[in-house]
């Protein structure tokens, strides 16, 4: 299994969902894209959906992935779905955990994926999670300063995605690979909505919804989502 994390995400955020895939019989694997984690930072590189997920094939042709279960949390889930109708034959059964794609205008401040100080970060925090914690100050000032360092990079990214040139809404009928799509009730970054609109237009996709949970569903209710998923991958 190949999992794909989100904006300003890293390999990291699947730490608690990952042994799960791997208990399913799974192999799993967390790149960080460019741009993100460990990765390198290019400064030619476009850090779009298409470009990103063109990389996300190439990791799987230099470690010999011939066929995969895909997975992608957020920009992730929108990569992986590109990467779905662009290669079918690679990707034998998708899931999509609170994925972007949809052609949708953000409801939300996007300038806030870069906060600028401690109140901007406290606004995204509750974006993120329904009941978020008070982050120390102290904590808050490096989480600052690494975004200063990586704004660049969510900036073009983000930019990449608002033109809505790579929106997924087309061709995710014609999607024919079992499809699971996993959603927090309360997320405030990719609304329910989202989900379920995927759900009506991928015929044979499962919906689960997640009480209680926002976008960090993989991170904070991964325990909810345990048995759908064993399920998912005994089918």
């Amino acid at each position: 299994m190949v999992l794909v994390h989100g904006l300003g995400g890293r390999a990291e955020d699947w730490r608690n969902l990952a042994p799960q895939l791997a208990n399913a019989g799974n192999r799993v694997y967390m790149p960080d894209l460019p741009g993100y984690g460990r990765s390198e930072w290019p400064a030619g590189f476009s850090y779009s959906v298409r470009d990103e997920a063109a990389v996300v094939v190439s990791f799987m042709d230099a470690l010999g992935l011939k066929q995969v279960n895909l997975g992608g949390w957020s920009m992730g889930g929108w990569i992986v779905q590109i990467v779905a109708n662009e290669h079918p034959e690679r990707v034998k059964r998708l899931i999509l955990f609170d994925s972007a794609g949809l052609f949708e205008t953000p409801k939300w401040d996007t300038r806030l994926f870069t906060p600028q100080s401690p109140a901007d970060l406290d606004q995204l925090e509750a974006l993120l999670m329904p009941h978020p914690h008070r982050i120390p100050r102290f904590i808050a000032r490096d989480i600052l300063r690494a975004s200063r360092q990586h704004a660049w990079v969510i900036h073009r990214a983000m930019d990449s995605m608002l033109t809505g040139r790579e929106a997924t809404d087309s061709f995710l009928p014609k999607l024919k690979m079992p499809v699971l799509i996993e959603w927090g009730a309360e997320d405030r970054i990719t609304p329910l909505s989202h989900g379920e609109k995927m759900h009506r237009l991928i015929p044979q996709s499962e919906l689960q919804v997640i009480p209680g949970c926002g976008h960090l569903a993989p991170v904070d209710c991964s325990r909810q989502m345990e048995p759908e998923l064993v399920q998912f991958f005994r089918q």
